[in-house]
Order: structure tokens, then sequence, then C-alpha cells
């Protein structure tokens, strides 16, 4: 296998996408937090003293996907044409569970912009419950699976 974002004398450079087909792509990211059952309660309370958690993480999510391109160097700009950011608590667990789909007809994946989305929304979780559990841990970012393109459809095994 070659590494598509090295050119032959080992470079980095960008992935040249203007021969490939416009096709409909999709891909599915995940991100778990996982922290203190009081911190969990705080958040779902809606009581704390920075707003409303988990409405702010999810648009944290959708930003950072729109913003993939201006982070990661090598990546496209792309026109997205849709993101959403599920974000659910798990009572049992005390955990937050992420997850995240980036959409596009274009000539190149989203598999990044998910992974963006879900690992900024975790990140923001995190800033926004820090003062009261630094030991939050953020684990399990993954993609879950990915639609179209000249590579098919991928799904992670279970």
């Amino acid at each position: 296998m070659k590494l598509t974002h090295l050119n032959e004398k080992g470079d980095a450079q960008m992935v040249d996408v203007s021969d490939k087909q416009i096709t409909a792509r999709q891909a599915i990211a995940q991100s778990t937090v996982s922290m203190k059952k009081e911190t969990l309660d705080l958040i779902m309370s809606g009581n704390h003293k920075k707003g409303d958690v988990i409405a702010v993480a999810r648009v944290a999510g959708i930003q950072a996907a729109k913003k993939c391109w201006d982070l990661i160097p090598l990546c496209h700009t792309l026109m997205l044409s849709k993101i959403t950011v599920d974000i659910k608590p798990n009572i049992t667990n005390s955990t937050i569970e992420i997850q995240a789909l980036a959409k596009l007809n274009g000539k190149t994946g989203v598999e990044m912009e998910a992974l963006m989305a879900a690992s900024i929304a975790a990140l923001t979780i995190y800033d926004m419950c820090k003062g009261v559990d630094r030991g939050m841990i953020i684990s399990n970012t993954k993609l879950l699976e990915k639609t179209g393109g000249k590579s098919g459809n991928w799904k992670a095994e279970k």
C-alpha cells in the first residue's frame, strides 16, 4: 500500500482529486467522555454555571467539521452538505457518548470531518467541566463507517 499524502520523494503533498468522480459520501465517527457521576449529574441538571454543556459541545463539533481543512494541513476544503453531532449521556457508565455524521457530494471523503466533530465536541465537554472534574477521560475516538467514493463502503468491526 502507498500513502497518498506522500509524493515519490517522500515529501508531504495534498492529494490531487481533480480526476475523481463526484459521489455521495458520508462518514460517522464517535468519541466518549468518562467522568464522575457528580459531573454528569451537573451537566444533566442544566445548572452548570457555564451554560448548556451539551448544546455548546454540539455546536463546537459542527463548527470543527467545517474548519477541518484549516486545522489538518493536507485536508481539502469541502462543501459539507450535512453535519450532525448527537450527544447522549449514559447514566449507567457515567459517560457522554458522541456520534458525529458528515455528508457531502464531492470528490473526497469526509472521514476527517466526522472525526474532528466528535473529537472537538468531546474536548468542549472537557473544557466546560474541567473546573469540577479534571480527571475526565476522552476515549474511543474512532471512525465507525464511511460510504461512497472509489474505495466503497467501510464499517468498523463490532
